[in-house]
């Protein structure tokens, strides 16, 4: 076989593989939110769109694929008789091929403040390709198979926070566990043996009220692996297998951490907090307190809500607000800060943006709440939009962080789920 043939089957052979890579979790691999394929960077209700699939119910959980099956949360009722669906969807027609209604096992909080924002349908499942692992809350966990047959399920605590917004956290796999940031029901991360529900450890703190962020996987030069965490006034570095604190480090944010710790190479940043909110890094690998380790630790371009993308290392935030910015690694002072053009009002649901950009082909895609989906061509120089797509018929709320495999782009909105394609 000739040079030139061989490395073109390598390079068909390596597209092929990240064109189908599985989107299993809150946005993709560690919730890194990165995908290499390529997908469609103009759509609209007529153009560029496989299908679209009504959901029973709303939801501000994002869609995560396992092959050619989407899986997908909503939820319906109120009061007392709020029930959760687990919906698997064909993910080449949009057909729902089963679903799954969940009712809640504790009185769940009161739909007012931020609830009406998000409501009781916020946490993102997680897939292993053989199950799918939900977490609803009040209502528990919930293992199923892929036929949609009730695995096991665990309880998770009735507790709430102050404020009483709800669950929002989503669960990861680390090896054998399902790793679940139960925070507002019962002050604590749980790990559970994924096959058969028992719980294998607990790490039990108060910092882990109003927090609702995930968890991500940090890999320290291949000596050990720690489980990373946002909390409120703290990050928390832990031993994945034992539960076990490895570290930690004070920071100014004493609430509602609502984000998702970022890796890039060996730094961590998190931005978030309130009444005090704030970009903070530090690097990985410490031990103990490393509070004095702490890179910067500013006010500068930040956001409440959405986490970052990397591409090419730079690093690219779409505030809440509707402020794009984008900073290195490391580095505290940005590289320019733009407000996103064409923006109006979230009929009173807060503000422009609630879900955080993807990165799909080298391209930035960040859903808004309701102006559509904004494409942004990567740059050091500034903000270049290229396209803000919308569905015309549909304007209800966006929330859902958007999720990317096999070449299409799913968008969720209130209760309707978006394959946009070639």
């Amino acid at each position: 076989m000739r040079r030139s043939t061989l490395t073109f089957l390598t390079i068909a052979l390596a597209s092929s593989t990240t064109a189908f890579a599985d989107w299993t979790q809150f946005r993709g691999p560690n919730a890194l939110g990165v995908s290499e394929v390529s997908v469609p960077t103009s759509w609209s209700s007529t153009e560029n769109l496989k299908w679209m699939t009504e959901l029973p119910g709303e939801g501000s959980s994002s869609p995560i694929i396992s092959g050619d099956a989407i899986f997908v949360t909503s939820y319906t009722g109120e009061g007392d008789g709020i029930m959760r669906h687990l919906m698997k969807i064909d993910f080449k027609s949009g057909e729902i091929l089963w679903e799954k209604a969940v009712a809640t096992e504790f009185t769940e909080d009161a739909a007012r403040g931020y609830i009406t924002e998000h409501g009781w349908a916020s946490n993102t499942p997680v897939t292993d390709g053989e199950s799918v692992f939900c977490y609803f809350g009040k209502a528990g966990v919930y293992a199923f198979d892929l036929d949609g047959n009730e695995l096991w399920k665990a309880s998770t605590g009735p507790q709430s926070s102050g404020k009483r917004w709800g669950s929002a956290s989503s669960p990861i796999l680390f090896g054998d566990l399902l790793i679940v940031p139960a925070g507002d029901e019962t002050r604590a991360i749980i790990a559970f043996n994924k096959t058969t529900g028992e719980e294998a450890w607990r790490y039990e703190s108060p910092v882990t009220e109003e927090t609702y962020g995930t968890p991500i996987i940090v890999e320290i030069d291949g000596s050990r692996t720690d489980l990373v965490f946002a909390a409120a006034t703290r990050w928390v570095g832990l031993n994945p297998d034992t539960g076990e604190q490895v570290w930690f480090a004070n920071y100014n944010l004493p609430g509602n951490m609502s984000n998702t710790t970022h890796l890039s190479g060996d730094i961590l940043t998190i931005s978030g907090g309130f009444p005090r909110t704030a970009r903070v890094a530090v690097k990985t690998g410490g031990v103990g307190d490393i509070t004095d380790d702490i890179l910067y630790d500013t006010q500068k371009p930040t956001t409440y809500m959405t986490m970052p993308v990397e591409v090419d290392g730079v690093l690219y935030w779409i505030s809440d607000s509707g402020i794009a910015f984008a900073a290195e690694p490391g580095e505290a002072e940005e590289l320019w800060q733009e407000r996103v053009p064409d923006l109006k009002g979230a009929g009173g649901r807060g503000k422009p943006f609630y879900a955080s950009p993807i990165v799909a082909g080298g391209k930035i895609y960040v859903v808004s709440r309701a102006n559509g989906t904004f494409v942004i061509e990567p740059s050091r120089e500034g903000l270049k939009v290229l396209s803000q797509n919308t569905f015309e018929d549909d304007e209800t709320i966006y929330n859902a962080t958007a999720a990317v495999s096999q070449g299409k782009l799913l968008i969720r909105s209130q209760n309707k789920l978006y394959c946009v394609g070639e």
